[in-house]
């Protein structure tokens, strides 16, 4: 969808892509609404595994600490300058390329995001053959939907700017627009169905996000083996629990078909709680901060014998690596599709004196096999690039049938 992405201004989307796992639990002032939790680091690692609610945010090695950043903001704002300017010039210096600093209103748009709400239109995009941009997914009673826009329809422009060719995640921040956008706003789309292209323009609308999706694929019309295609676009508040219950409700016998293409990441716990629904306990990662490791694990009583098929691409991130790796490492996925867009490392946030938050680098996370994830990303089981022959979705369908899981 526009929103589950969690994009700032154009010129940062590569900070904002990254924003979809965030130490938004351990910000250095305490507690707040929301995902703004009460504990500080030492007590969120206290609490352990999945427990915690510890969202990690894929960034690469930086070497600013925070107490540098808020000093230089202090010492800004006590000459009468910018706070939040003085910091992102320290960040911009300190070679953490990922490390960012945002506004208040931007990091409270994260945080609604998190917790299951966004400004956009209202669909989840995918990329087709030749690197096109196609909506995969309308949201319904979205502006999107309300405008006829159907799965499948091409997106050759987003306020002007070319769509082809750019990373979905891209996109998705164009149609989203800047962070902290309020409902109303225009983004004018280019589009082409059936070689008929038009142009329309759409205003964004507050929205609660649908980040799971379920259907059924393959032959069941007769009552053969079928299989359950579960897709989820991002992992917000409520979404593990939600592939939890959809896990549940398969029918014995029936494969699973996970679909992790354009997930741009999220909240970790609700990662590992999607986990659960595949393992029986265990290791899902661990990661570090600064040095100290710590480790996620899975609840027990998970489904481990549904045949499973994790279908990805270069839009699967963060979270959603997370996760892929868990389930390739532990044996209990094959997966199928494109290499995943490679973030991994741990941010933690600090809130500045002005309310604006500085993101700095302090530690990546692992795979339960010990393999590094953040530039380098998950490389499937099997490989395989839409542009060259059947579509990767086809050949999950193909794999997961012959595990013996229908499609």
């Amino acid at each position: 969808m526009s929103g589950p992405c969690l994009f700032v201004h154009p010129r940062r989307i590569r900070h904002g892509a990254a924003l979809t796992l965030v130490f938004v639990s351990v910000l250095a002032t305490g507690a707040a609404a929301g995902s703004w939790g009460a504990e500080g680091p030492a007590r969120a690692a206290d609490r352990g595994s999945s427990a915690a609610r510890i969202p990690i945010r894929p960034v690469a090695a930086g070497s600013v600490e925070s107490d540098q950043v808020e000093a230089a903001a202090a010492a800004a704002e006590e000459d009468g300058k910018s706070g939040s300017q003085a910091a992102r010039e320290v960040v911009s210096r300190s070679g953490d390329r990922w490390g960012a600093v945002y506004s208040a209103r931007e990091y409270e748009g994260f945080r609604q995001h998190l917790d299951g709400a966004y400004v956009g239109i209202g669909v989840s995009a995918r990329v087709g053959t030749g690197g096109r941009i196609e909506v995969d997914h309308v949201q319904p009673g979205s502006p999107a939907d309300r405008a006829g826009l159907r799965s499948g329809d091409r997106l050759l422009t987003v306020d002007g700017t070319k769509a082809t060719g750019h990373p979905v995640t891209e996109v998705v921040a164009r149609l989203r627009g800047h962070a902290g956008r309020s409902a109303g706003t225009p983004v004018a789309l280019g589009l082409e169905r059936d070689g008929h292209e038009w142009r329309q323009t759409l205003h964004r609308a507050r929205l609660a996000t649908e980040p799971v999706t379920v259907d059924r694929v393959g032959d069941v019309g007769d009552r053969r083996r079928g299989a359950v295609r579960i897709k989820v676009d991002s992992f917000t508040k409520g979404s593990g629990e939600a592939v939890r219950r959809a896990v549940r409700d398969v029918p014995q016998g029936d494969g699973i078909l996970l679909d992790l293409r354009g997930n741009s990441g999220g909240l970790v716990t609700e990662a590992v709680t999607a986990a659960s629904s595949f393992l029986d306990g265990g290791l899902v990662a661990t990661y570090d901060v600064r040095g100290e490791q710590r480790v996620l694990d899975a609840r027990s009583g998970g489904d481990t014998r549904s045949p499973l098929v994790v279908l990805v691409d270069g839009g699967t991130m963060s979270a959603a690596e997370l996760l892929t790796g868990a389930l390739q490492d532990r044996g209990r996925a094959i997966v199928v599709g494109s290499r995943t867009f490679g973030k991994g490392s741990v941010q933690m946030p600090s809130k500045l004196s002005d309310g604006s938050v500085a993101e700095l680098t302090v530690g990546h996370y692992r795979t339960p096999a010990g393999r590094v994830v953040d530039g380098a990303g998950i490389t499937p089981d099997l490989t395989v690039h839409d542009d060259e022959g059947p579509s990767a979705e086809a050949r999950a369908r193909t794999v997961l049938s012959g595990l013996g899981g229908g499609a």
